[in-house]
């Protein structure tokens, strides 16, 4: 709620920008400290000008336009203040759902042995199902983050998932931890949808590299730390802790989000801005034309109607306009579905091969966590250092294809780790060269996905959520439907045919990737509509 010393600031700047002896604060238009006139789409920067100046009349009102207070403004959600705790904190909402995403897996014998089940797809399914609902969740929260905030999106996405997932725990029949697992999958997809749009609100592009491979370590070692800490909480104790441990972590993280999270969509808060000013002025009653606030981010449409019109059908609309988002959603899908196939036959490499216990078997897991951790080190080292190096060849204009690179040497991790893996399981050697294959998965997994995420959001900032939600649902969908089958190939074909199947399709998926997007992805993105609104 805006105090009474904010609406007499709101009060005093208002006078004083109306003042005629006061220069006019709005002759240009200024977004993030950038002259829009100087942006790239200067076409959409006259458009602007024309609607939003504050010389316009419409309907006899006089229109102001609201901005930030100078670079130094406190609602700024670039000041560095801001940014870094926005990222931590969406860092760690980002790394509850995916625990709970594959926690259940070492611990999923256990569950089988109570509810009777006897089918391996339907004891995969019991995994997986939760991915499905980060296919779901991401078309509506997404969407939702752009017309009310990310914070309140995050949080409420959140709430959802700590209460399904509470619920699994107490599950009486497969049934009902399968749709349990669903919907707490659509509500755990609210932060790993929005967080990649958080870094782009809060960070300049030559800052985004460091931030997403910061914020990435969350989604991507969730996955691969659930199953080590289910696997002993599986053992020791029952599969119904699985659950409610990661609900009592929840707690604290949602706790945490309520008091320091803040809001970081510059529409939204530009928006409540020019609500204060409203409010402080109350239209000067009748004193002269009468004054309407408003922001170049201004959309008269923001209602129901074109939330269901519009911005929940965005995802799917620019997943068929932008042929950037179907090249780089394809080879997402393909690496996370091998990530979850990885998942969910761990368990039986470790245990029916190599004769290791629950708990033991749950430490290999480390193996895939490590390569994350060593290839996030290794972006937060290099990816900005690559893009001020193209960008200063370029005389000082930054491209987003200047994040292509990272994705070369995972074309290569991805293959290499995926035969390693295989073979080595088929010939039955020592269980280190498995899981160095295992790590090599999980580097070329992270550094393709934080490159593609940081591109997504360089092209598409200000619709970085729709536009991560549309390779988000493809990818997720993927996550779901690959461990339903990898089983089934393995038992018939053995680890290493199997593995040379995903291989050489992750190759032909995969190195084809960053030569097109660095040659052809300036040429793509200039005849796009959602581009050129970044």
């Amino acid at each position: 709620m805006p105090t009474h010393d904010d609406d007499e600031d709101a009060r005093t700047q208002v006078e004083a920008d109306r003042s005629p002896t006061s220069p006019s604060k709005y002759p240009t238009t200024i977004v993030d400290g950038e002259d829009v006139e100087k942006r790239s789409t200067r076409q959409e920067a006259q458009d602007v000008k024309s609607v939003y100046s504050p010389t316009n009349i419409l309907d006899s009102r006089e229109v102001v336009i609201v901005d930030w207070d100078g670079p130094d403004d406190p609602k700024n959600p670039k000041k560095p203040s801001r940014k870094w705790a926005a990222t931590l904190i969406v860092a760690l909402f980002t790394f509850v759902s995916p625990v709970a995403s594959a926690m259940i897996a070492p611990g999923s014998q256990q569950v089988a042995d109570e509810f009777g089940i006897t089918s391996n797809v339907v004891l995969d399914m019991i995994t997986s199902i939760f991915v499905l609902g980060f296919a779901i969740g991401p078309l509506l929260m997404g969407p939702l983050s752009e017309l009310y905030g990310r914070s309140r999106v995050v949080q409420l996405g959140n709430a959802f998932f700590l209460v399904w997932n509470f619920a699994c725990g107490f599950a009486q029949n497969q049934t009902q931890l399968i749709i349990f697992r669903f919907f707490a999958g659509i509500g755990g997809s609210a932060p790993l949808t929005i967080g990649g749009a958080v870094i782009g609100d809060t960070f300049f592009p030559e800052e985004r590299g460091r931030a997403i491979a910061i914020y990435a370590l969350g989604p991507m070692i969730g996955p691969a730390a659930g199953p080590v800490i289910g696997a002993w909480i599986a053992a020791r104790v029952s599969w119904r802790w699985v659950f409610w441990s990661t609900t009592i972590f929840d707690v604290a993280v949602q706790a945490v989000g309520i008091i320091l999270l803040q809001e970081t969509f510059a529409p939204v808060l530009l928006e409540r801005k020019a609500q204060r000013l409203a409010k402080a002025l109350d239209n000067e009653k009748g004193t002269g034309r009468p004054t309407s606030f408003s922001t170049i981010y201004e959309n008269e449409n923001r209602n129901w109607v074109y939330i269901l019109r519009t911005a929940l059908t965005r995802p799917f609309v620019m997943f068929i306009r932008e042929p950037i988002l179907q090249l780089l959603g394809v080879y997402m899908a393909f690496i996370y579905g091998i990530f979850y196939v990885f998942i969910t036959t761990i368990p039986g490499i470790f245990t029916i091969i190599y004769g290791e216990s629950i708990g033991i078997m749950g430490l290999n897991y480390f193996s895939l966590g490590l390569g994350m951790v060593f290839a996030s080190w290794m972006n937060s080292r290099t990816m900005d250092k690559i893009y001020m190096y193209f960008k200063t060849r370029n005389n000082g204009i930054g491209e987003p294809e200047y994040r292509v690179p990272t994705i070369v040497p995972a074309s290569i991790f991805v293959p290499v780790g995926i035969l390693m893996t295989g073979w080595a399981a088929q010939a039955h050697v020592h269980w280190f060269v498995v899981d160095m294959g295992i790590f090599f998965v999980g580097a070329g997994m992270i550094l393709a996905f934080q490159a593609i995420q940081v591109y997504i959001v360089d092209v598409f900032t200000l619709y970085a959520a729709s536009g991560i939600a549309s390779v988000s649902c493809l990818r997720s969908f993927c996550g779901f439907g690959f461990p339903l089958f990898g089983n089934t190939m393995f038992n018939s074909l053995g680890y290493g045919k199997g593995s040379t199947i995903l291989a050489c399709v992750v190759i032909a998926v995969g190195c084809p990737a960053p030569w097109i997007l660095w040659c052809f992805g300036n040429r793509i993105r200039s005849g796009s509509k959602f581009a050129k609104k970044s």
